[in-house]
């Protein structure tokens, strides 16, 4: 009976067209060498030929289909798997006038999508006939250009140094690299993939709070290496922090960074579980947890519950990091909170090299809805407050920021560069390029693609140097077209985007820049007690270094 286990059940049921098409072409070939009439009981006998014809072809096509290396689907859904493309071809017609349109966000649009998919396959991404949006629609958004362009510069150079004067090993990031996605929630041969992917681009790969697995080592990218509040990868018995473990792995060359996880964006303030029954002896080893038992994120870290023993910690494991850039990421909430860990940055004069800020809209696995739909703040607020507060409190020089949520394009990335950005961070959009098709089932580990899945035989369908290729171009793509805006708008770098460059529709008759729709500090505002907006203030004086 272990033949019938749920996992071979599974690959019976996934593969029953094309088994049943292979059985049924092989009895029809018996019947007719024998001369048998054995068909005859099952088909009549005027379409027995042209049965067979189709049957030997779609049998073809099935073993053709889970030899292939460029589509998971079809590998894992051999023949079947055909009718999502055909659906692909006569959906836009069926959307169009049934359904939705290509720009309704479900949570990203089939433009937004396509868009990803056309430039991780190296195929033309551009648009005929003019745009499919509304210019005209309140909150449209678009970049000024100049009347004396430039010539389009080497994307190669849009990178960004991390790493203040306190640290002793500062890394040059691209500007747009791969977010936290776990090992664990990510199979093995996406997390190779994505690696090998940032290591042809020369971008970093964020390892996700699930530790550095041995297939982010495999291929020799830039890992940033998260670490969560379950320490995985470097914790005790009792589940905290254990330093020895950590200078271990932190001493790997291959990690050029350290980024705290106070909380994220998909589900801020709430810890996580990874029931027992997920939890493989390759996780079980790589966290540094025990099989049998469900494995517990605390919602909060057991090494600091103040902003001054956070910035304690920080120098701690810049120290055993051997002076590696460190710095944390948060989804803001309180804005008392990270204001309060700013004044412990005058107060300590420890500063992180960098923050991540993510919004509300990141998430790549499960969350409870109403912490997806209602907790959090969204990116753009969220990002324009943590620069403000580091501008106006004069740490800004000291601290790169970088930001997550919802980033797929090259405007997304201009957009939030305007908005206080140094760089950013994108996961969806490279599970894209991995062939994620947004089935939205991450969590129950029945991915069709073999991206979000430990089903060993799902997870063989992704084939890995066919998406590490896809992974580098989507890349490289994106900074090529970001380089093209920049150079319409007589910009030489990422850097030089200003808020007078991005423009917002306000209403059908009337746009601002963002300098103008936005309130920007200016350097040591809230020092110096200058005029700044009644919000700000109230919130610093509220804030205090002492606790959160």
């Amino acid at each position: 009976m272990a033949y019938f286990s749920a996992s071979n059940r599974s690959k019976i049921l996934r593969y029953f067209v094309w088994w049943g098409i292979m059985v049924y072409a092989a009895i029809f070939i018996i019947a007719w060498v024998f001369s048998l009439r054995v068909m005859d009981y099952f088909i009549p006998e005027r379409i027995q030929t042209d049965f067979f014809v189709w049957a030997v072809f779609l049998s073809l096509v099935g073993l053709y289909d889970v030899r292939q290396t460029k589509h998971s689907i079809l590998r894992n859904y051999p023949v079947i798997g055909h009718f999502r493309y055909l659906i692909e071809i006569v959906r836009p017609e069926i959307r169009q006038y049934l359904l939705e349109s290509d720009e309704e966000s479900v949570p990203f649009s089939r433009a937004q999508r396509t868009l990803v998919y056309q430039r991780a396959k190296n195929l033309p991404s551009e648009q005929a006939f003019g745009s499919l949006l509304d210019v005209y629609a309140t909150g449209h958004e678009f970049l000024s250009h100049s009347l004396v362009p430039i010539q389009r510069v080497d994307p190669e150079t849009f990178r960004i140094a991390v790493g203040n004067t306190q640290c002793a090993q500062p890394y040059s990031a691209s500007i747009f690299n791969i977010s936290a996605m776990s090992f664990g929630s990510l199979s093995a041969n996406a997390i190779r993939a994505l690696n090998a992917g940032a290591k042809r681009g020369h971008f970093y790969h964020d390892t996700g709070e699930g530790s550095i697995s041995p297939y982010h080592l495999e291929n020799g990218g830039d890992l940033v290496w998260e670490l969560g509040s379950g320490y995985f990868g470097c914790r005790n018995e009792k589940g905290g922090f254990d330093s020895v473990r950590f200078s271990e792995k932190a001493a790997l060359p291959c990690v050029k960074m350290i980024e705290i996880k106070l909380n994220q964006g998909a589900k801020p303030g709430h810890g996580g579980i990874l029931p027992k029954e997920k939890i493989t002896p390759m996780i079980a080893q790589v966290r540094g947890i025990p099989m049998g038992q469900d494995c517990v994120s605390p919602s909060a870290h057991s090494a600091f519950n103040t902003p001054l023993q956070l910035l304690e910690f920080v120098q701690k494991l810049r120290e055993l990091s051997r002076g590696k850039p460190v710095g944390f990421k948060l989804c803001i909430g309180r804005p008392s909170e990270f204001m309060a860990i700013a004044k412990a940055m005058l107060q300590t004069g420890i500063y992180p090299d960098f923050i991540v800020v993510d919004g509300s809209e990141g998430g790549t696995g499960a969350a409870p809805l109403e912490f997806s739909d209602h907790m959090g703040m969204p990116l753009r607020e969220g990002l324009l407050f943590a620069h403000n507060t580091l501008v106006g409190a004069g740490l800004r020089e000291h601290v790169k920021i970088g930001a997550a949520g919802k980033i797929v394009s090259s405007f997304d990335i201009a957009r939030t560069l305007a908005l206080g950005a140094d760089w950013v961070n994108a996961a969806r959009g490279f599970l894209f390029a991995l062939g994620c098709v947004q089935s939205q089932s991450c969590h129950t580990n029945k991915c069709p693609t073999g991206v979000a899945t430990q089903d060993e035989v799902r997870q063989k369908a992704l084939n890995v140097a066919n998406k590490t290729e896809r992974v580098f171009r989507f890349h490289r793509n994106t900074l090529v077209s970001l380089s093209e805006m920049l150079a319409a708008a007589g910009l030489v770098h990422p850097g030089d985007i200003r808020p007078e460059h991005l423009v917002v529709r306000v209403s059908e008759l009337e746009v601002q820049t963002y300098a103008h729709r936005y309130t920007f500090l200016l350097p040591e505002d809230l020092l110096a007690g200058t005029d700044v907006p009644l919000f700000y203030r109230e919130t610093w004086d509220k804030a205090s270094a002492e606790r959160f």
